[in-house]
């Protein structure tokens, strides 16, 4: 018999709602969305407060702010898929006379780059798109503020830069190209850069007071993929799963897990918060999360991924400040992950295992620390120390018999069988290191060479 462990706890689902329903009262705000992720599907949301005349519900529009941030980054990254730009290109090589010099496409991604923060001229946010009609109204006549690639500056005009490059390059607006090439495939029906009923509209909450001041909802223009996005908890919840699991009509698993690596120098508040492609990154209780936070006039919402533990938290408010959706998001995600811990997938045997594979795994050597080697689904390959807190990486099998690290000190470096004349297996050569069947083997070309007296006790030679 197999258990189902699908749906939530009942006593998790009463502290889900108990934490968000401190957030909306002690937050003041209107009203308060929220869900939960799991294995790929929402398994849990609700909603507190009153917006579009009646409880908010998973189907009910928020402006998600700068979570449209994550948005162009996936439509960047499957131009680089398509081989149409590399991470590493000038922008101006495919959009030029910006002014903005040799900042990298993946320094834009990062914000790496050194932009300013935001647009010159009135508060972007708070006023008509009309008012920056050209990319030259929305970077000013001083667009980079520090060196690039050498501090971690947030910057909106750098995503507004990238959602140009993206017109550029497909032929037609940003949205267009964001419908039909994500919301589409994942099914996200209720988001887009206009509301459309039901949704929630934004307020501004006295301070002193509990008393509300509508918030004007302006259309961004040229900045629209900085923050223009409106959504719902149901359609979040579609784009959390696929940025933990990827889609391979979108972006493929191995893709979206570079985005949550980091990608730039720490952002402010130190090692434990960084920035990757298109995602914000922390770390928090020994979790690593990514996603994005966002914010507009009249709205907060944040988006928080625990890829290991496979949960999501997300949390949509209408109030220009007052609930702490961030922290509430990534709480959501810790009740879950610590009330139910995740059930690791059952263990099955490989389909079929290649005789030439089976010979690469067990015990290595490098240098007389031991590692072992473990053949992994499709033919990739684990390397990892058996002793303390060694290198540890996985590796993904490339046509000329060669593996590609994909995490670790291995990123990116080559591992190869190297064998000898007569076909025998000889050693491992991983970017210029040499592993061994036996510790400093001497029959393998370790580099310096493996002394000739061997392997002696302590007192073979006693000092004269």
């Amino acid at each position: 018999m197999t258990a189902s462990f699908e749906d939530l706890l009942p006593e998790t689902v009463r502290a889900l709602y108990h934490r968000i329903a401190v957030a909306q009262t002690e937050g003041r705000t209107p009203s308060l969305v929220a869900a939960v992720v799991r294995g790929g599907r929402t398994v849990w949301s609700a909603g507190r407060g009153t917006a579009a005349d009646g409880t908010p519900g998973d189907g009910t529009q928020y402006r998600v702010g700068s979570i449209t941030k994550v948005f162009t980054a996936v439509l960047v990254l499957r131009l680089r898929e398509e081989g149409l730009i590399g991470l590493d290109d000038p922008l101006e090589r495919h959009l030029p006379d910006t002014g903005v010099g040799e900042v990298t496409i993946a320094q834009l991604l990062s914000h790496g780059a050194g932009l300013a923060a935001e647009a010159p001229g009135p508060w972007w946010e708070r006023s008509p798109g009309e008012l920056r009609p050209g990319l030259a109204d929305v970077l000013g006549d001083r667009p980079v503020l520090h060196p690039a690639g050498r501090v971690h500056h947030y910057s909106n005009p750098g995503y507004t830069l990238l959602g140009a490059l993206v017109e550029k390059l497909r032929g037609e607006p940003w949205e267009e190209t964001l419908l039909r090439e994500v919301l589409e495939p994942l099914e996200m029906t209720r988001t887009g850069v206009r509301p459309r009923a039901p949704y929630a509209k934004g307020w501004a909450v006295h301070p002193w007071a509990d008393v509300m001041l509508p918030e004007p909802a302006e259309d961004l223009g040229i900045m629209a993929p900085a923050g223009q996005l409106w959504s719902t908890t149901a359609d979040l919840g579609r784009f959390a799963a696929f940025l933990m699991r990827g889609d391979e009509r979108v972006l493929g698993p191995e893709t979206v897990a570079e985005m949550r690596r980091p990608a730039a120098v720490p952002a402010p508040g130190g090692w434990d918060a960084g920035y990757g492609l298109g995602l914000q990154l922390f770390r928090r209780n020994g979790r690593a999360f990514s996603g994005h936070t966002g914010s507009l006039p009249g709205y907060l919402a944040t988006l928080w991924i625990s890829a290991e533990e496979d949960v999501a938290g997300l949390v949509m408010a209408n109030a220009t400040s007052g609930p702490a959706v961030g922290q509430v998001s990534a709480d959501l995600v810790e009740i879950v992950a610590e009330r139910e811990p995740r059930i690791p997938e059952p263990w099955r045997p490989l389909p079929e295992a290649d005789p030439g594979l089976l010979e690469l795994t067990g015990p290595w050597y490098w240098g007389p620390t031991p590692f072992a080697l473990r053949l992994l689904p499709g033919s990739g390959l684990e390397l990892a120390a058996l002793a303390g807190a060694g290198r540890t990486s996985r590796f993904r099998a490339a046509q000329d018999g060669t593996w590609t690290g994909l995490d670790g000190y291995y990123l990116g470096e080559t591992l190869r069988a190297v064998r000898r004349p007569d076909g025998s297996l000889s050693h491992l050569d991983l970017g210029s290191f040499v592993f061994t069947r036996e510790p400093y083997d001497p029959s393998a070309p370790v580099p310096g060479g493996v002394d000739g007296e061997g392997w002696r006790p302590a007192d073979a030679h006693p000092p004269r």
